[in-house]
């Protein structure tokens, strides 16, 4: 995770904040490096995630070639297709593109973490010159195995977010901020013993926060630092390109196996709402993708496409809906271990949508101790006009009257104004919940608003209070927005023009949300009617 330190003398600061400057100046660099190049294959027609794939593929071959020369190990890397052979100089031209689609080809039928990260992989760069330089000049001059996991994994992260910042590609929706996730994770603090699982993993980001809260806040024996590195973290990620950056993520950081002794901690091109859980877990930590509808393409009998709406019929599941964030709700509830704790980012329409939202609140409410919402900013995501919140909750053994008693909501979104590149959210912008949350200690948890102090942000809801509401409606809030009311206190224009042109889209994705549900009953009523 990037460290915002700013060093003005050596002699002033601890050497563990010079260490942390160095490693951010060190691996800022290689982003440089790497990211400059990036743009001449575009004029190819690579996109960044196709760039950052190659990269990927590229890098392990050349770490496990460090890793064996200096170890005297056995590459996992079978011979003939390891980096030495696609940097034997004699290697160019059309032998060497088609050697490497032969490499991706073969490793890509391999087991354990090689064939998670080759699977389906390709070679995207036409031009055999310019693959030769980003062999030899961009990745084979640097020794990547000298630098240390927080470099190497800090340069992917980095490459990881600039990839998320192409709007076009849509990349931005599999990755979470990562101020938001360090506040999440040091609020559920998670513990040497437990297995954490995200099921619908992206890059990784809270897999890697969860591991560097564990390394950070814990002093691990041998047998726990085992653990974390190959049992401790999960993942899983339903597209298959995806599911290899959050490998390659992990990998970089020393997490996961360097062959197939163990099981990867990634499942890739998974759905994980499509079967119940065969294990449970101590912690939950997700952002689901964002659309409410789980839409599917299949080919019906004249070879025509049709859209049809996904549903889960699932025993474990309260209600059966298309609602893909309802969906993921309950698989969350049904990935915990009894007094198994959960944190999940859910869109606003979670909190208020009637029918099977209000079944799935009631049953939440009714099953697990919800104790506490995150209202979330606008501005902080890559897709824009979302509008979430952060669940916490900790499931309970069945019983007659409801476990939550309390629900605290945290407002960070009234009157809060950010952007992904001129107010950018950082983790201190979130230091007030995570002391208000009071993490292992919510019962001495403490408003900071009552009508004596009516800009708090901090509050509790009874179980009553919600219960009565409107289709027991969790989306709670109290602040007076000051951009109703005072025209003087309007934020910027290109703030207002962003929340306005975010709304359009969300409303677009709405109606045509609604337009393929439509489409597809009708498709469905004029074939009965041809029958």
């Amino acid at each position: 995770m990037q460290k915002e330190k700013k060093i003005e003398s050596h002699s002033e600061v601890p050497l563990s904040d010079v260490a942390d400057v160095m490693t951010n100046d060190t691996s800022g660099r290689i982003v440089q490096k790497l990211w400059s190049y990036c743009h001449v294959l575009r004029d190819d027609g690579l996109s960044y995630q196709d760039y950052l794939e190659q990269l990927t593929f590229l890098l392990f071959l050349k770490m496990a070639d460090e890793r064996g020369r200096l170890r005297g190990e056995k590459q996992p890397i079978p011979e003939g297709y390891r980096w030495s052979d696609l940097a034997n100089p004699q290697m160019e031209g059309t032998k060497l593109e088609a050697h490497y689609r032969a490499t991706l080809r073969t490793l890509g039928q391999a087991g354990g973490m090689l064939g998670l990260i080759f699977r389906k992989a390709q070679n995207k760069i036409q031009d055999p010159a310019k693959l030769r330089q980003l062999i030899v000049e961009l990745i084979g001059k640097e020794d990547w195995l000298s630098m240390s996991s927080d470099v190497k994994g800090d340069a992917y992260e980095g490459l990881l977010e600039k990839n998320a910042q192409d709007v076009k590609s849509g990349a931005g929706q599999y990755f979470t901020p990562r101020a938001l996730i360090e506040a999440i994770v040091d609020c559920i603090q998670p513990a040497p013993s437990e297995i954490i699982v995200d099921p619908a993993c992206g890059t990784g980001g809270f897999l890697l926060a969860a591991h560097d809260y564990l390394v950070e806040h814990h002093q691990l024996d041998r047998d726990q630092m085992a653990h974390v590195k190959f049992e401790a973290l999960r993942g899983v990620e339903l597209v298959d390109g995806v599911a290899r950056l959050c490998a390659m993520n992990m990998f970089l950081r020393g997490i996961g196996p360097d062959d197939d002794t163990h099981e990867p901690p990634i499942q890739g091109g998974e759905d994980s709402l499509r079967n119940e859980p065969a294990f449970h877990y101590d912690v939950v930590l997700t952002n689901p993708p964002f659309g409410k509808k789980s839409p599917i393409t299949v080919v019906n009998e004249e070879g025509k496409s049709d859209r049809e709406t996904l549903t889960y019929n699932r025993p474990d599941f309260w209600t059966t809906t298309s609602n893909k964030q309802l969906n993921f709700v309950q698989h969350v509830k049904s990935l915990l271990k009894i007094h198994g704790r959960a944190a999940v980012v859910v869109p606003d329409n979670v909190l208020f949508e009637g029918g099977a939202g209000e079944t799935v609140r009631r049953k939440l409410l009714h099953e697990s101790d919800v104790h506490t919402l995150l209202r979330l900013p606008t501005g902080i995501f890559y897709k824009h006009g979302v509008k979430a919140n952060v669940l916490f909750f900790e499931r309970k053994p069945g019983a007659k009257e409801p476990w939550t008693k309390q629900v605290w909501v945290y407002d960070l979104r009234t009157n809060k104004h950010f952007t992904l590149k001129t107010r950018t959210m950082v983790r201190a912008d979130l230091d007030e919940f995570v002391a208000c949350y009071k993490p292992g200690e919510h019962h001495k948890r403490k408003p900071t608003w009552s009508e004596d102090s009516p800009e708090g942000r901090w509050r509790p809801y009874s179980y009553e209070d919600i219960i009565s509401r409107d289709k027991v409606s969790m989306d709670l809030f109290w602040l007076r927005d000051e951009s109703l009311e005072d025209s003087a206190s309007l934020p910027d224009p290109h703030i207002l023009a962003q929340e306005i042109a975010d709304d359009l889209r969300s409303a677009l994705e709405q109606v045509e949300d609604i337009l393929g549900d439509l489409e597809a009953r009708n498709g469905k009523l004029n074939g009965a009617a041809t029958d």
